[in-house]
């Protein structure tokens, strides 16, 4: 596989590390609307647009702002090249119905990278849930209580606006957990929610909570936050007929479950790097995203996350938005 990353900022660098960790993967150029090139690749041949690029490649990892997505998407579709978006899939429905029509008339695959699904408990909490031995499920809270620095929001004029961001914690650090919540429970049939800015100067909320009724009468709460220094684990607390358990940081902490054995791995992870900073070291997720990608190009089988999945996330931070 042959990349060219589009988009040079932080979660680039991130890329970069994992596809070097990806046998026979490479990244082989960048796309820049500012000439930069990522920082830990110097010497990548560095262009302005995909349609410039005269070398060969066979799909393209999008890391520009959220809001831009779309325009690299779509141009990408149109060279017949495969996409990996990193989330979200883009802050507009209408957008993201843009990128899914164009990969499908291309025929080529479209991912989003929501690599919370990679981790070993998500993936036996959603087969559990999905087999419904759990019985009724009564409630879900999940807490997004995260910390950023004015710094990080004065690092760009668009982070944390609504034109290019999309808004600000629920659709940026919250929504990996959303994508979560959504795959693991499904859409809601009903939101309301209450947003405000507390401690940064910023367009968009810093501090929101939304209530989530579900069609099976399900409660689901979600609270995210950029205001809680210095930042805490993400929280998942399940209520349900058999009983109760906790995700924290995408782990099994507590499961009190009648008749079921916990299915928690033995992996004992340090903190996500997301809690605290934009700067992601640990790129073991995005490997497999990668992979799981590259397996939904040589089969033909979806990715974990497909343009019409991640549209689900987009859709439902918009309802949070009132939007």
């Amino acid at each position: 596989m042959k990349y060219i990353i589009v988009g040079s900022g932080n979660i680039s660098n991130t890329y970069i590390r994992a596809v070097k960790n990806i046998a026979d993967s490479e990244i082989v150029g960048c796309i820049s609307r500012k000439g930069h090139v990522p920082q830990s690749a110097p010497d990548l041949p560095c262009w302005n647009s995909l349609a410039a690029v005269d070398l060969a490649f066979d799909a393209v990892i999008i890391t520009t702002p959220n809001g831009l997505h779309h325009l690299s998407a779509i141009e990408a579709a149109r060279l017949g090249k495969h996409i990996l978006v990193e989330k979200p899939l883009d802050i507009s429905l209408a957008a993201a119905d843009q990128m899914i029509a164009s990969a499908e008339e291309a025929s080529v695959v479209l991912a989003v990278a929501y690599q919370r699904r990679t981790h070993q408990d998500n993936v036996a909490l959603k087969k559990i849930l999905d087999s419904g031995v759990l019985g009724k499920r009564y409630s879900a809270d999940l807490s997004c209580r995260f910390w950023r620095d004015q710094a990080y929001y004065d690092s760009a004029d668009y982070r944390g606006g609504y034109k290019i961001d999309g808004g600000g914690v629920f659709i940026q650090q919250g929504s990996h957990n959303i994508d979560n919540y959504i795959w693991l429970f499904g859409m809601p049939v009903r939101v309301t929610s209450e947003l405000a800015t507390f401690a940064h100067t910023m367009e968009a909320e810093d501090h929101g909570a939304a209530l989530l009724r579900h069609s099976d009468g399900m409660i689901g709460t979600i609270v995210a936050s950029t205001c809680a220094r210095p930042g805490y684990a993400a929280r998942l607390d399940v209520s349900c007929e058999k009983g109760t358990f906790t995700v924290t940081d995408d782990r099994i902490t507590q499961w009190n479950i009648e008749g079921i054995a916990n299915p928690a791995s033995l992996v004992d992870a340090a903190l996500n790097d997301g809690v605290r900073s934009a700067v992601i070291t640990d790129t073991s997720c995005h490997e497999a995203v990668l992979n799981d990608f590259v397996q939904a190009i040589q089969s033909g089988v979806p990715p974990l996350c497909d343009g019409r999945d991640a549209r689900r996330t987009t859709a439902l931070v918009l309802q949070i938005y009132g939007r």
